[in-house]
């Protein structure tokens, strides 16, 4: 009687503990619920791990030799395009991170793709319950860790195929061991005690060999797992995707088929029941030759995988592009034109808490002046980050803003380059080359941004340079948009250019910018005024204003 009761009592906390993981899972997931509900459109507050954002390239790298053009590195860091891309990041998919990194670094070519995004951004901004469903969808895939997905499939394959001849020997030797019980009970039992230990012992090795795997086969295993729940959702804005789905599931069937003896049945925590199959993993290594199973179909079907987080990512790239809308001011559909110019009005840089709005219009190139901390490099930042954005996420900046389709190029926060041992001119001229180069490449027109040319160099070559590699940089298809001190160049450039400038209010003790686009070149100098205002002794200030005034008159230096 008590051991009937004892067993009870343990059958009983078994099954409350299944029960209290139940009820945790539920609230987890209503509590989540809440929280995309509540948090849909404000400003992203999402964490990275250490590294992370490094990693997140990852497919991008993979794969962006399959597209017409991609942002460089050097134009992707001059704007600050990893902030920017934080700021419209709410995914909670490893898929969707790293295909709206992705996204980012390649704008399309033509406009109908955008259109096509445009409908299914459309669709779940006004269907706030089938959003949801299919965000906790992609939370429930999550993310990989420490590395992109891409590389944990590449990672496969630097594992080669044990020899599993051992553990089926061994296997075979236990159900002998088993049927010899019949025969001589004390020895098959010895046999089998024996043969169970020394599995035990083997497994451990086996165990530790694949453990690092085990991760990508987990991601993958809960991406098959979202497109049977997805496939349920009907979501009709993603009927070719999921046909796609579908058929990509079905191809890696053998993959999936029987990987419970892997990973078990994880879907509720506390689970006591995967202790029972822990231990009948290491008795019998079923977990082992199932894995092996797994990674020959892995490697066979990498392809399917990768095209299958292709499609989950684009899915979950278009909810958080919407998400980032209702976290702007305001904001407008770009519209192309096939023409070569670039026009907006009220716009304005994301990035900025109160940004200054511009309106202008160009068809031909712009030349900025000004005095430091008047605008200027934030003003091409904000001309150059709304073109990409045009043609990535379809969302502008501005009231209207319309624009060709472009290949964006820039040459603006450049710094010496210790690690190849070259100067900071160095760096600049070849900077510059490469956007000179892909004016001459066919395709679509170039824009490029050039922030202070060839600053790296004296005045003389510097004035005599610029304004022949300005002038290269402007054609049939192409178009600049640049910044200068040189006022100089506003004279020489004048058939070529536009000029435009920014200025500022010199007070007695200050100074105050309202960084708003003028057209002209600057007629004011304010920078020997900005060492009266901290404070450099007078006889400094006098005597260098009058060397100035003396250039200005002589066009020479005393």
């Amino acid at each position: 009687m008590e051991y009937v009761v004892f067993s009870a009592l343990v059958i009983a906390f078994i099954v409350f503990i299944f029960i209290m993981g139940m009820l945790d899972e539920r609230r987890a997931k209503k509590k989540f619920r809440e929280k995309l509900e509540k948090d849909y459109g404000k400003p992203s507050d999402k964490q990275y791990m250490d590294g992370r954002l490094s990693t997140i390239s990852g497919y991008y790298k993979k794969t962006m030799g399959e597209t017409d053009f991609f942002i460089d590195d050097i134009t992707w860091n001059d704007l600050d395009m990893d902030r920017l891309y934080q700021a419209m990041d709410y995914t909670f998919s490893a898929a969707g991170e790293e295909v709206l990194y992705k996204t980012l670094r390649c704008p399309c070519m033509e406009e109908i793709p955008l259109k096509e995004r445009e409908e299914k951004i459309n669709y779940f901004r006004e269907n706030k319950e089938k959003r949801i469903n299919v965000q906790l969808l992609f939370a429930s895939i999550g993310r990989t860790g420490k590395y992109s997905i891409v590389d944990y499939i590449d990672y496969l394959d630097n594992l080669e195929e044990e020899k599993l001849a051992k553990h089926v020997i061994i296997l075979i030797a236990i159900a002998a061991s088993l049927g010899g019980m019949f025969l001589n009970p004390a020895l098959g039992l010895t046999a089998f005690c024996a043969l169970l230990a020394t599995n035990i012992m083997l497994y451990f090795p086996s165990q530790k060999r694949i453990a690092p795997y085990l991760t990508t086969f987990a991601y993958l295993l809960r991406v098959i797992k979202a497109i049977e729940k997805l496939d349920k959702c009907n979501v009709p804005v993603f009927e070719k995707e999921m046909e796609e789905l579908k058929r990509l599931k079905k191809a890696t069937k053998a993959f999936a088929k029987g990987s419970f003896l892997v990973f078990g049945d994880k879907a509720v925590k506390s689970n006591p029941f995967e202790i029972l199959l822990d231990y009948i993993k290491m008795c019998f290594h079923i977990d082992i030759l199932k894995f092996y199973s797994m990674l020959k179909e892995a490697k066979n079907h990498k392809q399917d995988f990768l095209a299958m987080f292709e499609i989950i990512g684009s899915m979950e790239v278009v909810i958080s592009i919407g998400a980032y809308r209702e976290s702007l001011s305001y904001y407008c559909l770009p519209r192309f034109s096939g023409k070569l110019y670039v026009e907006g009005e009220e716009l304005y840089h994301p990035l900025i808490a109160e940004p200054v709005v511009n309106s202008f219009r160009e068809d031909k190139g712009m030349l900025l002046t000004g005095s430091n901390a008047s605008g200027k490099s934030t003003f091409l930042k904000t001309v150059a980050v709304n073109v990409i954005l045009a043609q990535t996420i379809y969302t502008c900046m501005a009231k209207t803003f319309t624009c060709s389709i472009f290949r964006v190029y820039s040459s603006m926060s450049l710094k010496d380059d210790l690690a190849a041992g070259d100067s900071y001119f160095i760096v600049e001229i070849k900077a510059l080359k490469r956007i000179l180069n892909a004016v001459k490449e066919e395709g679509a027109p170039v824009l490029c941004f050039v922030d202070e040319v060839l600053r790296g160099t004296n005045t003389v070559e510097r004035i005599a340079a610029s304004t022949e590699i300005l002038e290269s940089l402007l054609g049939e298809s192409s178009m600049c948009f640049a910044a200068t001190h040189d006022i100089e160049l506003t004279r020489l450039l004048e058939g070529s250019y536009h000029n435009f400038h920014f200025e500022e209010t010199i007070l007695k003790d200050d100074v105050k910018f309202n960084y708003k686009l003028k057209q002209g070149r600057a007629t004011t100098r304010n920078a020997i005024k900005l060492l009266g205002i901290l404070q450099y002794e007078k006889q400094i200030i006098k005597k260098a204003e009058k060397r100035a005034e003396n250039f200005v008159n002589t066009g020479k230096w005393i």
